[in-house]
């Protein structure tokens, strides 16, 4: 009796491991742009980026990080802000002390480059942590930049995002958000969404 239960459980489990690595192996590459991905099963046929990664899963595995502070550390910042977002780009006026006052302050930092060395669509991110008292650990760093533009396009906005971090840091914290942030990773993905006259490169 035991060793038919046995064989059963092998044969359960073989039929798991193969399932999940066909569909594994049918999984479209993910997206690699910042922010353009889904939580989704390891099983999942669709592209995704799995929130539970699993060693039955040969594809591309970036889980989500559900950070203790119940919030994602992960922020916009559109070159041209919608009307309705206008208060979202305004720097709190007290000690940042909760995520929200983060995402405002580090919003209304950024200066994008002028419109001569500037592209449409251009999207660049980088990711950086803070110390408690509200300087940057390091220099930012690189994680993504739009493919095929030039060398000149990327540099210009890579200038103007330290530029526009350093004139911003150090940031005020209160104390307990200061202790509550320092060293959490944090990635900002800036778009230009203004209407330029130089075209996006294709």
């Amino acid at each position: 009796m035991l060793r038919c239960v046995s064989s059963w459980l092998v044969a359960g489990l073989v039929m798991l491991v193969t399932a999940g690595v066909s569909v594994a192996a049918e999984r479209p590459p993910a997206d690699p742009s910042p922010f353009a991905h889904a939580p989704c099963s390891v099983l999942d046929s669709g592209p995704c980026t799995p929130s539970v990664c699993s060693p039955l899963d040969h594809g591309p595995c970036n889980p989500e990080i559900d950070y203790p502070i119940g919030e994602n550390l992960q922020v916009t910042v559109e070159s041209k802000p919608a009307e309705k977002d206008t208060a979202k780009y305004q720097k709190p006026d007290h000690d940042l002390d909760t995520i929200g006052d983060l995402f405002r302050a580090l919003r209304s930092c950024w200066t994008p480059p002028p419109e001569d060395a500037a592209q449409a669509d251009m999207q660049m991110a980088v990711k950086f942590s803070f110390k408690r008292d509200g300087a940057l650990i390091a220099p930012p760093q690189l994680t993504y930049a739009t493919p095929s533009v030039s060398s000149d396009t990327r540099n210009a906005y890579r200038q103007a995002i330290d530029e526009s971090l350093a004139h911003c840091a150090p940031l005020s914290f209160s104390q307990g958000f200061g202790g509550a942030i320092a060293g959490r990773p944090i990635l900002i993905r800036y778009v230009d969404n203004r209407t330029l006259g130089r075209p996006a490169q294709p």
